[in-house]
């Protein structure tokens, strides 16, 4: 049987993966004393993926600073004391290869257990969202530096890839929304300003040849919310700055209240990222309800995304990936303990 579209091998830069399979970053909200640091339970959740035949594993939405966290039993990286125990995750995970990457990030308004949220304005993210604290001209410089600060601790930790989160209302999205950011200084007056000085401050740092992956949202569902047509103009800005691939989501910015509505079924995000490979000529993933290994084979093999990231589905299976690549004519290779069952 011929090899499937999903198992086929994937490099870009100094990036190779086994396969077309990621695990899409998923907040575990299960750091033990709020400082941080993966523990016990993330080692065996990320772990656990590569043993199940993944390619490439993205570790969860990862803070430059401990206000930037949604909650405060999410992960960071603004510390050297960070570094350890992410250098333990990346180093098992190779033994079963997969790569592993690390999604860096700040909440900006989102962030639900800071006294004073930051963000670029003052405009909450919905109800239940306290009211933001604009960030001055100064403070926005800094925190471009508490990117590239938390880049070189991933970096030190041995990862493979660093994905920057530029969707689902957190800050790097919220300043390149034309609905929440409302400043009047430079980072209003160029909405990818923000976004383009974190890309290459973090670039900066990277080895040549690792790639940097952005999360981007490509459109908007709150009232007011960009479309398509905006976030690919502000994507372009953010390949010419440095991102090689593009990982397409939609929505997270607000409250759902536009005239478009988030779709909730299987495949809804794909025709995004066919758009986003089609205009911007770079790699991209698609992710978003894409567990049937079958969609998950045609996303792939139509030419829609090269990679495709499946989440809620690898929380219900370990072993998802391996598990996808046998139901679509792929010839596995389980861990030897495993092999039996096979």
């Amino acid at each position: 049987m011929a090899a499937s579209a999903l198992s086929k091998a994937f490099s870009i830069g100094s990036l190779q993966l086994k396969n077309r399979i990621v695990m899409a970053p998923m907040c575990q909200y299960s750091v033990d004393a709020k400082d941080g640091v993966p523990n016990e339970w993330h080692y065996v959740h990320y772990v656990s993926r590569a043993v199940g035949g993944t390619g490439l594993i993205i570790a969860e939405m990862t803070d430059v600073e401990p206000d930037g966290r949604i909650s405060d039993y999410d992960l960071g990286l603004w510390s050297d004391e960070h570094v350890p125990a992410f250098r333990r995750i990346a180093d098992e995970v190779h033994q079963y290869g997969a790569k592993f990457g690390i999604q860096i990030a700040h909440a900006g308004r989102k962030a639900e257990d800071a006294p004073v949220p930051v963000g670029p304005s003052d405009i909450p993210a919905g109800g239940r969202y306290k009211k933001p604290r604009p960030l001055t001209t100064q403070e926005v410089r800094e925190m471009v530096g508490k990117f590239r600060d938390a880049a070189r601790r991933a970096i030190e930790a041995g990862v493979d890839m660093i994905e920057l989160h530029g969707a689902h209302g957190y800050l790097i999205h919220q300043f390149h929304s034309p609905a929440i950011n409302n400043r009047s200084d430079e980072y209003g007056q160029d909405l990818a300003r923000f976004g383009t000085e974190v890309i290459q401050a973090v670039k900066s740092v990277m080895p040549a040849g690792m790639p940097l992956f952005l999360r981007i949202s490509a459109i908007e569902y709150m009232e007011g919310g960009y479309d398509l047509a905006h976030s690919l103009e502000i994507a372009k800005r953010y390949r010419d700055a440095g991102v090689d691939v593009f990982h397409v989501s939609s929505g997270g910015e607000g409250p759902p209240a536009g005239e478009r509505k988030p779709g909730n079924y299987p495949g809804y995000q794909v025709p995004f990222a066919r758009a986003y490979k089609e205009t911007l000529g770079v790699p991209v993933i698609a992710v978003g309800m894409l567990e049937d290994p079958a969609l998950a084979e045609a996303t792939v093999a139509n030419g829609d995304a090269d990679l495709v990231a499946v989440a809620r589905g690898m929380l219900r299976d370990p072993y998802w990936a391996l598990n996808a690549l046998r139901a679509t004519g792929a010839q596995t290779a389980p861990q030897k303990q495993y092999e039996r069952a096979y």
